[in-house]
């Protein structure tokens, strides 16, 4: 059954980078309990060089709860000492992680090297990499969500662009298991158009591997594919069916926005950001 997401606002979460980073960290918190959402997905910029545990407590004594951690530092790397080096600095991530108290650490995986052609070397170092992180993500309690990207971004941010294939990696890490640690999180921007997705969403929720769910909209003319998303409702995503289809699954989890936007609502205050994030989780969500 699909929840009315009009009387559950303790399951709509902000995902920081929605509000542009025009603010601290504390600022930022303060701005999404008092616009009334149950909880947060902080990105990591937003507690660079910042008391990790300090920042907790405050998102804690807010009364948010976490969705999610975003996102980790991309792991292909043309040396072995620098893919070593980005191994330990997703650690590192994933410690913050849990002492935020974060269920999922969201991983934007990188891709081709610079000077590099060997998209499958650098798809197989991700795999690699993500069995040494699962294993290090269950000794501290944080799960790993593989977020697969638009197929714009295959050159540089994500060699993982399917649904489909985020699942295959999964079970060939992990294996079949009634308590995943590796599983997807599914974000409406980067997946809306990819023709076997409702396919791949029943198959993610027969694994329990969907570990969040991300919302935007596509725009139409769209001018930057990074810095150019749109808000609920603006754009072209039929985004309801999708949480219809994630949601029959069984998918209890949050409804998380992040949208990046640098010309529109990143120059907007974040409270008005916040009330229209709201009222289009109620009508376009």
């Amino acid at each position: 059954m699909v929840r009315d997401l009009s009387q559950r606002m303790d399951i709509c979460s902000i995902n920081t980078a929605t509000l542009g980073f025009q603010a601290s960290i504390g600022e930022v918190i303060d701005a999404i309990a008092r616009a009334g959402f149950g909880m947060i997905s902080p990105w990591r910029r937003d507690t660079k060089d910042k008391d990790v545990a300090a920042v907790a407590k405050q998102i804690r004594d807010s009364g948010l709860k976490l969705s999610g951690y975003c996102r980790s530092p991309y792991l292909p790397a043309a040396t072995k000492q620098q893919y070593r080096a980005n191994i330990e600095e997703n650690k590192r991530a994933i410690d913050d992680a849990a002492v935020l108290g974060a269920p999922v650490f969201i991983m934007v995986v990188g891709s081709l090297p610079e000077g590099s052609k060997d998209l499958e070397g650098a798809r197989r170092q991700v795999r690699d990499a993500c069995a040494e992180l699962l294993e290090h993500g269950r000794k501290v309690g944080v799960k790993i969500g593989l977020e697969p990207l638009h197929p714009v971004y295959a050159a540089e941010r994500s060699c993982l662009t399917l649904l489909s294939e985020a699942l295959e990696w999964c079970e060939a890490i992990e294996g079949a298991t009634a308590s995943p640690q590796i599983g997807t999180v599914i974000d409406c921007y980067h997946v809306w158009w990819d023709p076997n997705l409702f396919r791949d969403i029943r198959r993610a929720g027969a694994s329990g591997r969907i570990f969040g769910f991300h919302v935007c909209d596509w725009l139409v003319p769209t001018t930057d594919v990074l810095s150019d998303r749109g808000m609920m409702g603006d754009g072209i995503i039929n985004i309801p069916s999708i949480r219809a289809a994630i949601e029959s699954t069984g998918y209890s989890g949050a409804a998380e926005v992040e949208i990046f936007s640098a010309e529109n609502w990143w120059k907007r205050p974040m409270a008005e950001t916040l009330s229209v994030c709201r009222d289009r989780f109620k009508t376009s969500t």
